[in-house]
């Protein structure tokens, strides 16, 4: 049963990347949508389940905060170490690299794995427990989709790299939820790395997304479509759970 729900979660996802396709004349907002969405994923998704899941504290701090500050940063060095490095090779200055983007993406598709497994581990624990993560494993889905080509695809990389990181985000939930046939992934760990990846996400949203979103496109239309990016997350977590 989990891995007949991943598929309609494949679906949904390359639903999302063709739709981030189809509306390239309004770049502005497709941009606006997607930091609405991640900022949404990161504070009421990912967030919540790190810190329910990995639960311990070092020196006084959760440690899916302390993870979570760490993949922000983690993802400010190594943008600002490939800028250089592009910069030494006689790119622009403000030049996007393309690895950001790739690397991005890859966490993306790691976290639909994740997603993948946390369904079929649902499944183990009972009907309606599967249920509820699998309604939120689809419709969050879509935003996974729609967020992996257009992180891709905004940094510069070919349409062709695009679209096989979405298909590669597509895959991941029905290969994470076949996996919990043959074993199951701790809690912690998976706190551990939603805390981290939550991070990543923040500042590719608030330190990329955004502010190229509303560069040339400073418009009210933006600022609503991140905001309802944010809601429509609200409301696919408040009706999962």
């Amino acid at each position: 049963m989990a891995v007949i729900v991943a598929l309609g979660a494949f679906l949904m996802t390359l639903a999302g990347g063709w739709t981030a396709q189809r509306v390239t004349d309004r770049r502005h907002l497709v941009l606006g949508l997607a930091g609405g969405l991640m900022l949404g994923v990161v504070g009421l998704d990912l967030l919540p389940e790190a810190l329910h899941a990995a639960g311990d504290e070092f020196l006084g701090v959760p440690l899916a905060l302390l993870l979570f500050v760490a993949g922000f940063l983690v993802a400010h060095v190594v943008e600002r170490l490939l800028a250089v490095r592009q910069a030494a090779h006689g790119a622009e200055d403000g030049h996007r690299v393309p690895q950001v983007g790739l690397t991005a993406a890859a966490a993306m598709v790691g976290h639909s794995l994740a997603d993948g497994v946390a369904l079929g581990a649902a499944f183990q624990v009972g009907g309606g427990m599967g249920v509820a993560v699998a309604l939120a494993v689809i419709t969050h889905d879509f935003a996974d989709g729609f967020n992996t080509y257009t992180l891709t695809s905004l940094y510069g990389n070919a349409r062709r790299k695009a679209l096989m990181m979405l298909f590669a985000d597509a895959v991941a939930p029905v290969v994470g939820a076949a996996s919990t046939l043959l074993f199951t992934l701790p809690e912690e760990p998976l706190g551990a790395y939603l805390g981290f990846f939550g991070g990543v996400l923040l500042y590719l949203a608030a330190a990329e997304i955004l502010p190229e979103a509303h560069h040339k496109h400073p418009a009210l239309s933006t600022l609503m479509c991140t905001v309802g990016g944010v809601v429509g997350i609200w409301l696919v977590v408040g009706l999962a759970d």
